[in-house]
C-alpha cells in the first residue's frame, strides 16, 4: 500500500509518500509546498490541489491521509487550513483514492505511543521508524508531520480505518 500523507496548510503544506509492504515501511518522497501570502487564495489552493493530484498519479497512491484541523485561537488560520484540506480531499476524490483523516493525537499515538508527544519527538520517531539516514530525514516540520500521518494510516488496522 502506498499512502500520501498530508499536513495541510496554505502557507506551507507538507506531503509524504510512504510504502507499506508486509509490515515494513519505506519513505518514497517527502517535502512541502509553499505559497506566498500575497497570492490570491484560489491560486494557493490550486497549487495544493495540483501537487496532490500529481503525487497520487506519479506514485500510484492507494490512499490519501491527512491530519484533522487543530482549531486554535486564530479563526483565520483555521479557515485557511480548512480550505487546504478541502483542496486535498477533492484531489484525492477525483483521483479515485480513499481519503482518511486523523486527529493529531491519534497520529502521535501511532508514531510515538503517546498522544501528546512534542513535534521534535514525532520527527525523531518518524526518522527511526522509516530508517531515514542523515541526508534523508525531513528538514521541515511539515514534511515530518506528513510522514507521521502516512505512517499512522499505513499502520492502522483495516477495521479502524473505517472509523477514521
Amino acid at each position: 500500500m502506498r499512502v500520501l500523507g498530508i499536513d495541510p496548510g496554505t502557507a506551507a503544506c507538507g506531503y509524504a509518500i510512504v510504502h507499506e509492504r508486509d509490515g515494513r515501511l519505506r519513505a518514497l518522497t517527502h517535502g512541502w509546498w509553499t505559497t506566498p501570502a500575497r497570492e490570491r487564495p484560489e491560486l494557493r489552493l490550486k497549487t495544493i490541489f495540483e501537487g496532490v493530484r500529481d503525487l497520487v498519479a506519479e506514485f500510484e497512491a492507494d490512499a490519501v491521509a491527512l491530519e484533522e484541523s487543530f482549531v486554535g485561537a486564530d479563526a483565520r488560520t483555521a479557515l485557511s487550513v480548512g480550505q487546504a484540506r478541502g483542496a486535498v480531499l477533492v484531489a484525492g476524490a477525483l483521483a479515485g483514492v480513499e481519503c482518511a483523516e486523523y486527529a493529531p493525537s491519534r497520529v502521535k499515538q501511532a508514531v510515538c505511543g503517546y498522544g501528546r508527544a512534542e513535534k521534535a519527538q514525532v520527527a525523531r520517531m518518524v526518522q527511526t521508524i522509516l530508517s531515514l539516514g542523515e541526508g534523508e530525514r525531513p528538514v521541515n516540520s511539515h514534511a515530518a508531520d506528513a510522514l507521521a500521518v502516512a505512517i499512522c494510516h499505513a499502520l492502522t488496522p483495516p477495521l479502524l480505518k473505517a472509523t477514521a
